[in-house]
């Protein structure tokens, strides 16, 4: 790899994680070209080197969403123990990820995102859905491994497995983070394995 491009990707890496810390500031609807500019400490005209405008640098933070994500499931994928416990894994990191990253949250619930262009709706849609289907695969695995129930339906075992953190995300949120979020993801797990196990 050449020492540009490698230039170039750190540089990318670099206004993306900025972006993310514009939405944890201001919101989706504050992400603008400045504040990301001001941010990296870069001119205007060094962020169009790398992107065309804010739904380029947008794109981008989707991208490093399902990029995070992705890792979280290969981690929790790689290390060891039965499905349950790898599924109980995801759900820590899963947990962590969004009380490191306040921002993500603001991202999947924003009103720009569900009612503003298409095909980020449809990227952030993607994202989720590729997430569950990796669930469900670990539910699939639980099952094959027998510390899953035959009976249960993978699909809506991942959506419930989603069902333990978002809500909780919501109420952290609103709360400024008073919401014990660990505590009740901890609990609704208890609730989880009791329906599927």
């Amino acid at each position: 790899m050449s020492a540009r491009k490698t230039r170039t990707e750190i540089r990318r890496e670099q206004i993306a994680q900025a972006a993310l810390g514009v939405v944890e500031r201001h919101g989706l609807r504050g992400l603008n070209v400045a504040r990301v500019t001001k941010a990296v400490g870069v001119v205007a005209s060094g962020l169009y080197r790398h992107y065309p405008g804010k739904d380029a640098v947008l794109d981008t933070v989707l991208d490093l969403i399902a990029a995070r994500m992705e890792a979280n499931v290969a981690h929790a994928q790689s290390n060891g123990g039965s499905a349950l416990d790898r599924l109980h894994g995801l759900l820590v990191r899963h947990v962590e990820l969004v009380r490191r990253n306040s921002a993500i949250s603001r991202v999947v619930f924003s009103e720009e995102l569900l009612h503003g262009r298409a095909n980020h709706r449809r990227r952030m849609f993607g994202i989720i859905r590729g997430y569950l289907r990796q669930v469900e695969e670990l539910v699939r695995e639980g099952q094959r491994e027998g510390c899953i129930r035959d009976g249960v339906d993978p699909e809506a075992a991942s959506v419930l497995f989603l069902g333990l953190i978002q809500p909780s995300v919501v109420l952290w949120a609103m709360s400024d983070g008073e919401f014990d979020l660990e505590a009740n993801a901890e609990a609704g797990w208890k609730l989880f394995v009791e329906a599927v196990g």
